[in-house]
């Protein structure tokens, strides 16, 4: 498994709140044990008391995205080693069970389970995961969607650095309402340009017979 697939866990984490719209899906170790994806040993080892602690990990993974997509950059990068040093990773070489051509193990990095408790492993691996995308791809690359109230945290990974929604959803949304926000500015000014031709028309004058 490759660092940077553990960068969508932050991510997954981040927008099970969405402030905007006062939602939060994080609310019982349920919803927790789906976040851990493939994880099934990880996630048997949640319980109620994870609830709490995840939603804690949550705003601090959310404040670094904010950090980041408000441009300041040093202040997203303290944020995220701060978690760092609290939820060290523990790498390990596996191959688990996959094999080359060859019959080879398919050897790769891979970030083993938290001895601590199931929050602690997330955390950990959330936090490795956006940091290896961070000093890779750049503090730049972290953002939130700008299709209001959404929010939602995104990684970038376009070519031209372009992405500004979480969503192909919210960016129709977002370009709907600006498309309609337009065309009620042109007729604002097209109706004050009739207005004003009509005010600035001389009246006939009276003529007496």
């Amino acid at each position: 498994m490759e660092l940077a697939y553990y960068s969508d866990y932050a991510v997954c984490l981040v927008n099970t709140e969405e402030p905007g719209r006062n939602k939060d899906s994080l609310t019982t170790v349920d919803c927790i044990r789906e976040l851990f994806g493939p994880s099934a040993q990880a996630a048997r080892r949640a319980t109620d008391a994870d609830v709490t602690r995840f939603r804690s990990v949550r705003a601090r993974l959310r404040a670094v995205f904010e950090a980041a997509d408000g441009g300041d950059e040093t202040l997203a990068v303290d944020l995220l080693n701060s978690l760092l040093l609290e939820f060290p990773v523990n790498p390990q070489i596996s191959g688990h069970d996959t094999r080359d051509e060859d019959g080879k193990p398919d050897w790769h990095m891979h970030l083993a389970d938290h001895p601590s408790n199931a929050t602690a492993g997330f955390a950990a691996i959330a936090a490795m995961g956006l940091a290896f995308h961070l000093t890779t791809h750049g503090v730049d690359r972290l953002g939130l969607c700008e299709a209001a109230p959404c929010r939602n945290a995104y990684l970038d990974t376009s070519t031209n650095r372009s992405r500004r929604y979480c969503s192909d959803r919210c960016a129709t949304r977002a370009n709907v309402a600006a498309y309609r926000a337009r065309k009620r500015l042109e007729a604002d000014r097209s109706g004050e340009t009739r207005r004003t031709a009509e005010t600035a028309q001389p009246s006939s004058p009276n003529t007496d017979r």
